[in-house]
């Protein structure tokens, strides 16, 4: 089923979350993750409701492709669990991962705010908890509430900042400037450990083939700067990965 079946309209214009089936009971806890997701942190109690009420939940397991060139409409994604990979397919068919969402955000193809997906398609990188959210709805609620419309700027405009940070070490850096980058988004300013995340995603995220991520990835391993773990790398130097983001 396509994820864009799942809002229907609603009489008067605006959408509702299509009715679940037996197996698909709502899942707990929602009115408290859309308080939290950056956009909609200024919304009261009852905004949240309505919020709640225009929106469809949906989850999606690990590798499912579920937005493509393909798809038509306008639709806001709410991130909730998971990462999610937006990436384009080279002329030679090769996976170029132009940017990663994490929960608590927001994505999707809406021109209204400037956000396009058009040429590229949505992985779930782990499984995902995903609401939806129309054009109509998403409408109205920056009228009713501008705080909504502000955040959602700051938001696209550090999304823009970072591609044009991922473009500029595509273009100006060697192969493990672009690894080493790679990995310090991933890991964050705490140096969590990396999870979930395969030597081919990484190829896919810095525009390389998997045996050239996994060559590098072992040199690393060999300077000190990160752990080679089964499923995961550890991030032992953080200031060691910045420093080679700089050569």
């Amino acid at each position: 089923m396509k994820f864009l079946s799942a809002i229907r309209p609603r009489p008067g214009g605006t959408t509702a979350a299509a009715a679940p089936s037996a197996g698909d009971a709502p899942l707990p806890g929602k009115l408290g993750y859309l308080a939290a997701t950056d956009i909609f942190q200024d919304l009261g109690p009852d905004e949240l409701a309505e919020l709640d009420r225009m929106t469809a939940i949906t989850t999606c397991r690990r590798g499912r492709v579920f937005y493509t060139p393909g798809e038509t409409g306008e639709v806001l994604f709410i991130l909730k669990k998971g990462r999610v990979n937006i990436y384009r397919l080279t002329s030679d068919g090769h996976k170029l991962v132009t940017a990663t969402v994490e929960p608590g955000t927001v994505f999707g193809e809406m021109s209204l705010i400037g956000e396009g997906m058009r040429g590229s398609f949505a992985e779930a990188a782990e499984e995902c908890t995903l609401c939806l959210m129309s054009r109509t709805d998403l409408e109205q609620l920056i009228c009713d509430s501008p705080k909504v419309a502000l955040r959602l700027i700051a938001v696209l405009a550090a999304r823009l900042d970072a591609a044009q940070q991922q473009l500029e070490t595509l273009v100006f850096r060697g192969v493990p400037a672009r690894l080493a980058a790679a990995l310090l988004r991933l890991t964050g300013p705490d140096g969590k450990e990396i999870a979930g995340v395969t030597h081919q995603e990484l190829a896919e995220t810095i525009g390389v083939h998997r045996e050239t991520a996994t060559r590098i990835l072992d040199e690393l391993q060999a300077r000190g700067l990160i752990e080679l773990r089964r499923g995961q790398i550890r991030v032992l130097s953080i200031a060691g990965l910045r420093s080679l983001t700089e050569t």
